[in-house]
């Protein structure tokens, strides 16, 4: 490979960096090309990108973003995302089919390094989309009691206004 391809590699990996949320590390080693592009595809899927590039070179465009460079070392392929947790879990319910490959090496959540344990964690974590439909089950929750206190108060008026009535009509 020319050192301009190299430099265009780069260029194009750092720019893919910086619009990312995380950045997961994996080992890819032990899976074949059928599994590889099995895993490939649900990245894609859900829309998450997964680059194998050489070390070196996907060291200099990580660096060049001031990020970890530690984890890149032997065969690493880079999970690129914009929802951590859709990466995550599409990652680990891989490598639970598949004999715990790739193996996770660590990555990068928002430019601060994780480990492995933190990767797993952020997989079993709902998403996004499940979060916000809870919050809003919980914020209507509460709503619907109040209204439903509003409306047993204003039966319990109607009750006695029509109890008055009543009792005026009988007095008369």
């Amino acid at each position: 490979m020319k050192r301009s391809e190299k430099e265009q590699l780069v260029t194009e990996l750092r720019d893919k960096l910086r619009g990312a949320k995380a950045l997961y590390y994996t080992d890819f080693t032990g899976l074949n090309v059928k599994r590889m592009t099995e895993l490939r595809r649900r990245f894609r899927k859900a829309g998450i990108e997964y680059v194998v590039i050489k070390n070196t070179l996907a060291s200099r465009a990580v660096s060049e973003l001031g990020l970890d460079v530690d984890r890149l070392r032997g065969p690493t392929g880079v999970v690129i995302g914009r929802d951590p947790v859709a990466a995550a879990k599409v990652l680990a319910d891989f490598a639970k089919e598949f004999e715990q490959k790739p193996g996770v090496k660590g990555g990068l959540l928002d430019g601060k390094s994780i480990d492995t344990a933190q990767v797993k964690k952020l997989a079993t974590l709902p998403s996004r989309e499940q979060m916000l439909a809870d919050l809003g089950a919980g914020l209507q929750s509460p709503m619907a009691a109040f209204v439903g206190a509003l409306n047993g108060l204003l039966y319990m008026f109607a009750g006695a206004l029509d109890a008055l009535k009543t009792q005026r009509e009988s007095a008369n």
